[in-house]
């Protein structure tokens, strides 16, 4: 009887130490780092269309450190299934020119980048679905 105490005793011993590295990388895929597999023509020549793996970083936008230039990933606005990999081009306060369709500069128009927002696009402006068709995106989308 003795014997069976010793083992349910390493038993638990090994679950908590697994429990507890399940924990600790969750905690980690969720708020700190995580990976993602990007497809599709959008980013192009940036991320290839047959698909790359990213590392997400995930502290930034919370510290106040996301700028123009930057790569985010953001939950689709018109499908909340999907996340889109895109480029902030502005921040809050800044000043947007776009157009729907690149070819035909006439028809661009202008807005500011309200407050708690930026304006994200992809690199490939023909086939991006971004910012320019669901307009400025929460900083807290991130």
């Amino acid at each position: 009887m003795r014997q069976w105490k010793i083992i349910a005793k390493e038993a638990m011993a090994r679950a908590s130490i697994i429990a507890k590295f399940f924990g600790v990388l969750h905690v980690t895929n969720t708020y700190v780092l995580s990976s993602n597999h990007v497809m599709g023509p959008s980013m192009l020549p940036t991320l290839s269309i047959t698909g790359d793996v990213v590392l997400v970083e995930r502290v930034s936008h919370r510290l106040g450190k996301l700028g123009s230039g930057d790569l985010v990933l953001v939950r689709s606005p018109l499908d909340p299934k999907r996340n889109l990999t895109k480029r902030i081009v502005a921040m809050e306060g800044d000043k947007v020119t776009f157009s729907l369709d690149p070819t035909r500069s006439h028809s661009s128009r202008s807005l500011v980048v309200p407050k708690g927002h930026v304006w994200i696009q992809g690199d490939n402006l023909y086939v991006s679905r971004d910012s320019r068709h669901f307009g400025p995106s929460s900083l807290w989308a991130y």
